[in-house]
């Protein structure tokens, strides 16, 4: 038969369970809005592309607990959950205790407690980790995400890299194309200079160029103001084909982009397209330097040319934002520029160990966190030009996407208490505990983290990572399903000491539920 060797002659059937009228078809190609998928996620899971994230997710990580423990004799541990406010960093999620004033914190990553147990002796942890981020509305990300989270003693950065590809290698998917290693290998400043950002994409080129060199004797005024500030530069990229594909408006909109977002003026340029679209200052600009222009871009025909002056940082990001909105438009017209069959892989390293701060730009903060070792070339410049030390700091990047970081940490305590209290001006009595565990022989020792969401949602070439968990949050940290986060009666409060303070301004307020209320001690 065709259904099978045997016939089964049935006696007796029993009727397990019934099945209401479904809230939608439960089909891929049936389109649904999202809010209403994660209100019925039990159902939505039942969708094959749910079924195939979850499982490859599952596959994977059990193929990575295999490479780390059975091969190469990492420990899993489980680190606590309830834990203390946390220097610098992102934004942390306040858990009340039955202590009047007193506040556990739920924890950014276990950043800390993988460093202590190298001080313990357990030289290669590892763990498929929760981290809470109290991040806000952000899109694409989670409040509470996975990491693949690695520490051990006695490494250096190439011995951390070379794991991660061994580890990435061993783990991917059979019906991928295999992964290649080592990894290219990128400074932070290259990335920077060749791609506006520290997460390049490296699929496609449009590479930035610096063209300053050829309008040092430019007549055109707003070059001239530029190139007369110190660190003034010129830059530009090449769209190959660009006049064949954009529109006039495409061209207006990536200069507004600039505008509004960066407070840069960005000038398109035409060097050889057949259109009349150059402003006056573009045609000036071609008449003095049109063939060295040519030359030194690559410039082919229908190129287009889009072109920016002052500080080489800014000049550098709104091309770099630029460059990606271009590919989306070009895409957009028919064109591949990314592959989405191709994974591109990419070290980026040799970071600044600090950064000014947004608000004060006197003072400093980590670049990443301050448990970061200093590069060993730069160690005599922290006491005299801190922002000019580079960092032991290494990020993962997969197909202009950062999907892990991770440094060589500082296991001298009087190097981190000099850090931390005279650099940073943070407050040494919340780490005391670290500071102390260092000052017990702890080893040289470094780790990596990589987010297991935005990893899996790259592998499966998933919209959203909230397609690679199986009950995620919306955008705004809201649980569609169980309506979480929800109030809490006044009697259920008073054991921790809390009282819920509204906003004075809008009585309404009081019985939404979708707002979040403000816990005061």
């Amino acid at each position: 038969m065709p259904t099978g060797e045997i016939e089964i002659k049935v006696k007796s059937a029993q009727l397990l369970n019934t099945c209401k009228k479904l809230p939608f078809e439960i089909k891929d190609f049936v389109k649904k809005t999202e809010a209403l998928r994660l209100q019925y996620r039990y159902l939505d899971l039942r969708s094959f592309q749910m079924q195939y994230n979850l499982r490859l997710r599952s596959r994977m990580v059990m193929k990575m607990r295999e490479y780390l423990c059975n091969l190469h004799g990492f420990v899993d541990i489980e680190t606590p959950t309830l834990f203390k406010r946390t220097p610098g960093g992102a934004k942390e999620f306040v858990i009340p205790s039955r202590e009047p004033g007193k506040f556990y914190c739920l924890p950014q990553s276990p950043q800390q407690f993988k460093q202590l147990l190298m001080v313990g002796g357990l030289d290669r942890y590892f763990q498929v980790a929760r981290c809470y981020r109290d991040e806000g509305s952000r899109p694409d990300r989670q409040p509470e995400f996975t990491q693949i989270d690695i520490e051990m003693s006695f490494v250096d950065q190439i011995g951390i890299q070379s794991l991660i590809e061994g580890l990435l290698q061993y783990s991917w998917p059979s019906d991928k194309d295999p992964v290649v290693v080592p990894f290219p290998s990128m400074t932070f400043a290259e990335a920077l200079a060749s791609y506006g950002t520290d997460k390049p994409d490296t699929r496609f080129g449009m590479k930035i160029v610096d063209i300053s060199d050829v309008f040092r004797n430019t007549k055109v005024g707003f070059l001239q103001d530029a190139l007369s500030k110190p660190q003034g530069t010129v830059k530009a990229i090449c769209i190959s084909e660009g006049a064949k594909y954009l529109k006039r408006k495409d061209i207006e909109s990536l200069r507004k982009l600039a505008a509004d977002h960066f407070n840069q003026e960005v000038l398109p340029v035409f060097p050889k397209a057949n259109r009349n679209w150059n402003s006056p200052v573009a045609k000036s600009i071609m008449e003095e330097q049109r063939s060295e222009l040519i030359r030194l871009m690559e410039i082919q025909e229908d190129g287009v040319v889009l072109l920016t002056a002052g500080e080489h940082r800014k000049a550098c990001s709104v091309l770099g934002k630029l460059r990606l909105e271009c590919a989306d438009l070009l895409e957009a017209r028919g064109l591949v520029l990314r592959d989405p069959a191709l994974f591109s892989f990419l070290w980026v390293v040799d970071f600044p160990l600090f950064l000014p701060k947004e608000e004060n730009p006197g003072e400093l903060e980590s670049a990443h966190h301050p448990f970061t070792a200093p590069h060993p070339s730069d160690i005599h410049l922290l006491h005299t030009e801190p922002k000019q030390v580079r960092s032991q700091h290494y990020d993962l990047v997969l197909n202009g996407n950062e999907i892990g970081g991770g440094s060589i940490r500082i296991h001298d305590a009087e190097l981190q208490r000099y850090i931390l209290a005279t650099l940073l001006k943070e407050d040494v009595k919340l780490l005391s505990h670290l500071l102390q565990a260092l000052d017990f022989g702890a080893p040289p020792h470094g780790g990596i983290a990589l987010g297991l969401d935005r990893l899996i949602c790259l592998v499966t070439g998933a919209p959203s990572i909230r397609d690679v968990i199986a009950f995620p949050k919306s955008f705004r940290g809201h649980d569609l399903m169980s309506n979480a986060p929800d109030s809490l009666p006044p009697e259920e409060l008073k054991p921790y000491h809390i009282q819920v303070s509204w906003p004075a301004d809008s009585e309404a307020e009081k019985s939404s539920l979708n707002q979040p209320y403000h816990p005061e001690s």
